[in-house]
């Protein structure tokens, strides 16, 4: 029985799918402990998708707090060694709150890092996988790719630092354009570059038809290397299959001081929020005292929940059997039904709540 044979959840058919996708490319699985000292989260709050963080004092005295985040984890205990890579992949459990639900969960999360002596073959690499991860949650996913180099180093051609640069960065992942050119006005910044700004947030699309316009907006502002960086990356993405979903979209921004070049989102219908993340973090490895560059992306499973409403049925059949009959027939319906490929479940009474395709009524022959 494959894993579309299998009568599981969305969230539960991705943990199988996706680590084997991970293992065929040399990604071994990292395990780790529930617990962290809570200083390792206190220390790079900002990195984590919510400061909510459920701690408890150990035996010892010391702080410790049930895991938010893996990353962190993986990163403490790389090598940090010249001339290797480390490429993990993890599935394991975090706990804080559940975007579907607003409230502290346990909730099952799949990623993969790649760490080390990172160079462009690693950064396509993992974002070829992070667009087959869609390409296995939803065959009408998108992978949103930015690059934040260019962001960077337009912000620092207008001149907008500090706390204006801060509030700019988390206008342009709203693209909130009205408040940019606002915030600009506040700075001193000039119109001129506060339309470059609305340029930038106004490149989305297709690579094919992105970087053309991306060179003519920045082709003498900012390094070219930049932009063909980018250019090298989405192509060679293209030249495997996976261009069908790749969008490239600068409102894809994350925290600078963690993350740097390359970053994305991946989105599928039916969740109004992205369902995987990621990008690189040299910034948060030199942060940890580490000279290693690093790669990775994690997909947010308590999202998929989302396409089951209204989709997934808990059985195929529900056969309905009373007091009496005999085994062997009873035994017979069920198998002729399975060996068609349906999931069966033998009840005295239906139960509530249940959903179901189809009842198979033994005790009315029906």
């Amino acid at each position: 029985m494959n894993i579309d044979e299998m009568k599981l959840k969305a969230d539960e058919r991705a943990i199988f799918a996706l680590r084997a996708l991970y293992g065929k490319y040399g990604y071994s699985q990292y395990k780790m402990s529930k617990f962290e000292e809570y200083d390792l989260y206190v220390r790079n709050k900002n990195f984590l998708i919510s400061d909510n963080i459920i701690t408890f004092t150990d035996t010892n005295g010391k702080l410790m707090a049930l895991k938010p985040d893996v990353t962190l984890s993986i990163i403490k205990n790389s090598k940090d060694e010249a001339d290797r890579v480390e490429k993990v992949y993890y599935n394991e459990n975090v706990y804080r709150i559940s975007g579907s639900t607003k409230s502290f969960r346990e909730i099952m999360q799949v990623g993969l890092e790649c760490i080390g002596d990172i160079d462009d073959y690693s950064i396509f690499e993992v974002l070829m996988l992070a667009a087959e991860s869609i390409k296995t949650i939803s065959s009408e996913g998108e992978l949103d790719i930015s690059h934040l180099g260019i962001v960077s180093a337009v912000l620092d051609k207008i001149g907008l630092f500090g706390r204006d640069r801060d509030s700019v960065l988390s206008l342009i992942g709203e693209k909130n354009i009205h408040d940019i050119k606002t915030v600009c006005r506040g700075a001193g910044i000039s119109d001129e570059y506060a339309e470059l700004l609305k340029n930038l947030i106004s490149i989305y699309g297709k690579p094919a038809d992105v970087i053309g316009k991306l060179k003519n907006v920045l082709g003498d502002i900012i390094p070219s290397s930049l932009i063909d960086e980018l250019d090298s990356i989405v192509t060679a993405l293209d030249e495997i299959g996976c261009g069908d979903i790749i969008k490239i979209d600068f409102s894809v921004v994350n925290d600078m001081h963690y993350y740097n070049g390359i970053v994305f989102k991946g989105f599928v219908p039916g969740v109004p929020t992205g369902v995987l993340s990621g990008g690189q973090y040299d910034k948060l490895l030199k942060k940890m005292g580490k000279k290693s560059r690093a790669i990775g992306f994690a997909v947010y499973l308590d999202m998929l929940e989302r396409l089951t409403d209204g989709e997934e049925f808990d059985v195929d059949t529900v056969v309905l059997y009373g007091d009496g009959i005999s085994l062997k027939s009873l035994s017979e319906k069920i198998k002729e039904l399975t060996n068609n490929g349906e999931s069966v479940m033998a009840v005295k009474s239906v139960p509530e709540n249940i959903k179901y395709k189809k009842l198979v009524d033994l005790i009315k022959g029906e």
